[in-house]
């Protein structure tokens, strides 16, 4: 008895260790969160009270987008010192004291992505909110979008583990 159980051990361990079934898929890469920056950029005019950016995610990082991927567009408002820039998250309106609006908004797909800014008025009136705009798109996982205060743009840097060193600077 004792020699049929060392036989079916030691065939069932050359069983077991020699068999290899077909070798998978390869896995796909983590998502990278990533940031870019277009800076000094003016919209091109759609109408008078509308101007936009129009680009593509492989044009500015070299590929599209995963479908479990998320854009937040963050635009400089203000310089508080040359290290303490203002980024505010995209949509925004501006109220103006002369009862005036102006919206700052984006929409992106997996392809491309658009910056818009449509005001109340003709905006050519107010260029400084049109010409030599600067924005940062980061790219994050859509997961990290739901537990982070995407409002802060430092807080959406931190979470994704990116620092400034990292964010490309794109010329347009």
């Amino acid at each position: 008895m004792k020699k049929i159980l060392t036989l079916f051990a030691v065939v069932g361990l050359i069983a077991f260790t020699s068999c290899e079934g077909p070798e998978g898929p390869p896995g796909r890469d983590a998502l990278m969160p990533e940031a870019f920056e277009i800076s000094n950029v003016n919209l091109g005019r759609v109408a008078d009270n509308e101007y936009n950016l129009k680009s593509t995610f492989k044009f500015e990082i070299g590929d599209n987008l995963f479908d479990d991927e998320t854009v937040l567009i963050y635009r400089l408002t203000g310089i508080i010192n040359p290290t303490t820039p203002v980024w505010q998250l995209l949509p925004r309106t501006i109220y103006f004291n002369d009862g005036n609006e102006l919206d700052y908004d984006y929409d992106f797909s997996k392809i491309d992505f658009i910056i818009t800014a449509r005001g109340t008025y003709n905006l050519l009136n107010k260029p400084e909110y049109i010409q030599n705009q600067t924005f940062r798109v980061v790219i994050i996982p859509s997961d990290l979008a739901k537990t982070v205060n995407t409002n802060n743009f430092s807080e959406v840097m931190s979470a994704a583990k990116l620092n400034e060193s990292q964010i490309q600077e794109i010329k347009i």
